[in-house]
Formats: C-alpha cells, structure tokens, sequence
C-alpha cells in the first residue's frame, strides 16, 4: 500500500479529543493549485478544517491506489471525496475501490461528504445511478436553490438562505438517487446538487472549496485543451463578474457544520413527500438497484415529485 501524506494540527488548549478527517484526493495537483495553494489538500482543508480545533486531516491519493487502511477507519470522524476529471460510472480498478470503501463507510455510520466526482461516486456507491449530463458542461457560477423541507444540515432553519451561488465545473450528473436519498438543493440545469443519504451521507454537486481565482484557471485550462467550447468559457467568466463570485462562506460553513456532527440530519425522503413542499427524484421501485459496479448505460428512470401530495408518484420529466 501507497504512504499516503499525513498533516497534524495541535490541538487548541481545553478542545479535547483531536477530531481526525480523511482527504480522498481523486486527481492530481494542476500546476497552479501547487504554486499557489501547495497542492488541493491545501485547497480542502483550508475551506473545510478549523485549525485552531485540534483537527488531524490525513490525505490519500485514491487516484494513485493510496487507500486509508481498513483497521484505521474507525479512528475517522469523517470523510472528504474530491472532484476528478474521471468519470464516476467509470470501471477503473481505483473507482470500484472507492465505491467499495464508501459503501463500507456508510455500514460503519461514518460521515462522507462528496464533492462533484465525490458527489457522484457516493451516489454510484450506495445504490443511484450516474452519466453524462442532458444538458451538457455546467461551468461557472450557478445559484442553487435550497429544499427548505428537506435541509437540517444547519440546526436552525430560519438560518437557511432559499438559494446560494455556487461554483460549478461537471459534464456528468446524478441520474437516480440511491435509495433513501433526499434531494437537498437544485438548479435549473442541474437536478440534483445536493443529496443526503441518512446522517452520514452528503454529496454536493459543485465545488464548496473552490475560490473565483480556481475557477478561472481551470476555465483557461479546459478552453485551451479544447475540452470546452470558448463560448462555455467565456459564459463561465460572466457569471462570475455577475455573481460577484460562490456564496463561499455558506457553502463552507454547511461542510464543516456537516462534517462536525452538529445539526439536526435532513429529514428523510417519507418526511418531504408528506410535507409536500419540495420536489424529489427517485427510484422507479420496480427498478432493480444496479448498485456500484452496475452500468450506467442504460437510459435512466426520473420520479420528479410534484410539490402536492396529491401528485406522489407521478412520473415527470
């Protein structure tokens, strides 16, 4: 097994236990994240520690075979998927180890928040389905709407904005949920942006850890490979001017309360259709779970839940 690299922040006086969290870091360091961050492990625990609460953040690079040690688990408080250029309906040997793990994890009750990649390989691992967006790349700044009914991640819910801008930089989506999966938030190109699985389980489609300055950089990288059109480059930079840049703060904010254990859990996928404010999509039930090592090939099946009660069950598209 790959060393993996190890960070140890002492603990402030009177914290008590130091809180241990793992970094799955499923792609390499761009030439600018290591000039100007020393590397993404940087970029994640600067948005996601607390430096002066004695936490220990411990990096794998999962893309490279590095994996925490299965005895050492349970010595997690929680967990971090990153993004990746690869896809996460892919069959390479690293993905179907990581799907694995997670789904170990979610047995263990242990806390995993998933980033873009790592939103999509959660779900990919505990039973949803992934592929490629319908509506294309999704780069820039987006404003995601937030499901009042079904978001308990912050304690207080008179605390929860009704939307929050976010960065955005995917080609590929949440297709299905997993089973017993809430939808949390949304936007107009994107159904789900954020899902929760239980307590445990958080996944967010967009990049609470990148700054404006990470967007645009990777905007020029993706332009000058010709990975995306000029013109999805350039709407990318106007939507930053226009937004005045992520709700950073909040969507930061949200992770560390999150990965912390503090807050009531969202409420589960009975509670929202009863409340019948917010809309949720599903599994068809007469739908076999493919779960993670299942193709993502075939067309997926969408239950849009109508706002109504009354309109449970109706399938939308």
């Amino acid at each position: 097994m790959a060393v993996a690299a190890k960070t140890t922040m002492p603990a402030a006086a009177g914290s008590g236990r130091i809180r241990r969290y793992a970094l799955l870091l499923a792609l390499w360091d761009s030439e600018y994240a290591k000039n100007v961050y020393g590397g993404y492990r940087n970029v994640f625990v600067a948005a996601f520690g607390e430096e002066d609460a004695g936490e220990r953040w411990d990096c794998f690079r999962v893309i490279a075979g590095e994996f925490p040690a299965p005895e050492d688990l349970a010595s997690y408080d929680g967990f971090v998927v990153s993004g990746s250029p690869h896809d996460a309906y892919a069959d390479d040997p690293w993905i179907a180890r990581l799907c694995a793990l997670l789904r170990t994890l979610h047995a263990m009750g242990k806390r995993v928040l998933g980033v873009c990649f790592g939103h999509q390989v959660l779900c990919r691992a505990l039973g949803g389905r992934v592929g490629k967006a319908r509506n294309g790349w999704d780069v820039g700044v987006r404003k995601v709407t937030l499901v009042r009914d079904g978001f308990g991640l912050l304690g207080d819910l008179e605390e929860l904005p009704s939307s929050a801008s976010l960065v955005e930089v995917h080609q590929d989506e949440v297709w299905e949920l997993p089973p017993g999966a809430t939808v949390l938030a949304y936007s107009e190109k994107t159904r789900v942006e954020a899902f929760a699985v239980g307590e445990h389980a958080l996944g967010i489609q967009g990049h609470p850890e990148y700054t404006a300055d990470i967007l645009h950089n990777l905007v020029d990288r993706l332009t000058g490979q010709s990975a995306i059109p000029a013109s999805v480059g350039e709407e990318a930079r106007r939507t930053v001017a226009e937004t005045g840049g992520p709700d950073r703060a909040f969507w930061t904010g949200l992770c560390k309360r999150f990965l912390g254990g503090g807050g009531s859990s969202p409420r589960s996928a009975a509670a929202v259709r009863e409340s019948g404010t917010a809309p949720e999509v599903t599994m068809m039930t007469s739908l076999a779970v493919t779960g993670c090592f299942g193709s993502a090939a075939a067309a997926p099946m969408f239950q849009l839940l109508a706002r109504s009660a009354s309109f449970a069950g109706v399938a939308r598209t």
